[in-house]
């Protein structure tokens, strides 16, 4: 019996915003916005995204016993994310330092604070709550070896693992053995594509280790996301999600692939619409959706999602993703309704 149908393991972050003119140049000095302070981190995100859909859903993470930390737990409970995994204390909650532009386009700076905390021994102490998962979904803002003990606990009870190995680092090959799929943009899939993966070799600190990772490495000759999704095929997952912004998405599997084209909206905010997405996969993967259709659904949260600003603020309703749908059908107005609209947030092309 199923205690939840996706477990988040991951971080849990304080996005600390400024609107900018324009994104400083190295030594330079700029004046922003009102700082804006929201829930946020990729882990904490995804939660809130599925809990909202209708999932039942829970998160693994530590954050601080502090303000930034009380603002992510009350966050994370009114979108209706079991709490029970999320520790307190230790060192202060992750932040995540932002400037946005005018276009839209974010940088982003990471504290990790708590999150790198979050330790394999405190898998080995949620070893129940994997077992009752459908899904666990992870994201690579806490320690490496901290999501490989995850996702080792994960496979040996029999649940299926989402990935998505943001921001890029090394991942060792029997991680992405056991991911199904491995979600990643371009230049997650470029990273992985440098050398920095391969199925089979090394463990999770060897995969970290500096000269795994040098910029030198060569860079893959494979030029669109069907060349990325078949060479990363090879390195050992079972499936690969490539993420293509307003393009969709693309489903590999080793019997072939297929593009699933995202809906025509008006950006507002993209920060976030990637954890929307992968939230909203890994929950349909768990309610028994396939690969495809279950891509087909996250696209559609992800443009939602879009259409406001904000992280978690955004994340959609199922019934507000189907409002898009529809308004996009009949030719209106592409924003949900639900959400008040002073709500201020940062927007970017990295989509958190």
């Amino acid at each position: 019996m199923h205690g939840c149908d996706l477990l988040v393991v991951g971080s849990a972050n304080a996005d600390l915003v400024v609107g900018v003119d324009r994104r400083p140049e190295p030594g330079e000095t700029v004046l922003g916005s009102d700082l804006a302070v929201h829930a946020g981190g990729k882990g904490a995100n995804q939660a809130v995204a599925a809990a909202r859909l209708g999932a039942r859903t829970a998160l693994l993470a530590r954050v601080g016993d502090d303000p930034h930390g009380r603002l992510l737990l009350g966050s994370l409970e009114s979108a209706g994310v079991d709490t029970a995994g999320v520790l307190t204390g230790d060192a202060p909650t992750g932040v995540a330092l932002i400037t946005v532009d005018p276009s839209g386009d974010n940088s982003i700076v990471v504290s990790p604070g708590a999150n790198a905390r979050l330790t394999p021994d405190d898998v080995r102490d949620a070893g129940e709550l994997l077992a009752a998962a459908r899904v666990v979904s992870l994201q690579l803002e806490i320690p490496p070896a901290t999501v490989a003990a995850a996702v080792r606990a994960a496979a040996e009870a029999g649940t299926r693992v989402v990935l998505n190995p943001s921001p890029p680092a090394p991942v060792p090959g029997d991680v992405l053995a056991a991911c199904d799929p491995l979600v990643v943009n371009e230049h997650e899939a470029r990273f992985l594509l440098r050398g920095h993966a391969a199925a089979g070799e090394g463990s999770a600190s060897e995969a970290s280790t500096p000269e795994a990772s040098t910029p030198e490495a060569s860079t893959p000759e494979a030029s669109t996301p069907e060349d990325w999704a078949a060479a990363l095929l090879d390195r050992g997952p079972r499936s690969v999600v490539v993420t293509l912004g307003p393009e969709g998405a693309l489903v590999a599997r080793p019997e072939g692939t297929v593009r699933v084209p995202s809906l025509s909206v008006d950006p507002v905010d993209t920060t976030g619409a990637g954890d929307a997405f992968t939230g909203a996969l890994a929950w349909r993967l768990g309610a028994g959706d396939d690969l495809e259709a279950a891509v087909r659904f996250a696209v559609r949260v992800g443009a939602a999602a879009v259409t406001r600003p904000g992280a978690q603020e955004s994340f959609p309703t199922e019934s507000e993703v189907a409002e898009v749908v529809r308004a996009l059908a009949e030719g209106g107005t592409c924003e949900p309704s639900g959400h008040p609209d002073d709500v201020s947030g940062p927007a970017g092309g990295e989509r958190r």
